[in-house]
């Protein structure tokens, strides 16, 4: 069972459970640490690491950013505290992001010929929408049907969205955050070449559950390659925390608590 689960979403970006909620779900999953990394969002924490109801919260945050070859990724901070330039580039993101979830909203609405009554708001995702029309009496999707015919990269209805390049964001978050990591790097089209990108960043997730068989040894090898750290989490975005994440002795080597 892990003792940090690193990677956790709540209702302030497209996860279910609440900020206020997470020290409960952390002690049911069995987890002393838990760092929240809504999408694009910052918390409102006191510093970078915080104690709520003997649960230790690292303020983290989740980037996604183009790289040069046309992939986008995924890039985790941790111990944030957020700058001017971070600040600057969440105010465009969210601002895009709501214009972006109406524009989706408008075409599954016109789609499927319904009304998702859904708020569009600076938190606001794609999980949103699939949750309104998985819950809507007269579609005929489930939430990953949703995703797989209707919102999905490659479906009528999605609308991709402004994101920052790979050197902005990552420079960003190197200013803001105590360590960059990149995010579930087994997921992309291109996993050796975001692994490539990880030689400017501090550290990998290691730790993820893909649901299927995958090789970690890519992974590993960039570790060493680049002497990073390793990361790992659940990116819960339900109330299960510690499905994965590292273990004491390896959460305590990211030095995420030291002064």
């Amino acid at each position: 069972m892990p003792y940090a689960d690193l990677h956790v979403h709540t209702t302030r970006s497209d996860g279910s459970l609440t900020l206020e909620a997470v020290p409960e779900a952390a002690r049911r999953g069995g987890v002393d640490v838990v760092a929240v990394t809504d999408h694009d969002r910052v918390q409102p924490f006191d510093g970078p690491v915080v104690e709520r109801d003997g649960v230790t919260l690292v303020h983290g945050i989740e980037l996604r950013v183009g790289t040069p070859g046309g992939q986008r990724i995924d890039l985790l901070g941790y111990g944030l505290e957020p700058s001017a330039s971070l600040e600057a580039i969440l105010a465009n993101i969210q601002e895009n992001r709501i214009e972006r979830g109406r524009a989706i909203v408008d075409c599954v609405e016109s789609r499927l010929g319904i009304d998702l009554d859904v708020t569009v708001d600076g938190g606001f995702g794609r999980p949103h929408i699939a949750r309104a029309i998985e819950a809507h009496p007269e579609t005929e999707y489930d939430y990953q049907g949703a995703f797989d015919h209707v919102i999905g990269s490659d479906c009528p209805c999605y609308v991709p969205r402004d994101v920052p390049s790979f050197e902005t964001g990552r420079a960003a978050l190197a200013e803001s955050c105590r360590l960059v990591s990149l995010a579930h790097p087994l997921r992309y089209r291109d996993p050796e070449r975001a692994l490539a990108l990880a030689a400017d960043l501090d550290a990998v997730e290691l730790e993820y559950p893909y649901g299927r068989d995958v090789d970690r040894e890519p992974v590993e090898r960039a570790i060493e390659r680049h002497d990073l750290l390793a990361t790992g989490g659940s990116d819960a975005h339900d109330e299960r925390l510690g499905v994965d994440g590292l273990s004491r002795r390896a959460y305590e080597r990211l030095e995420l608590t030291g002064d």
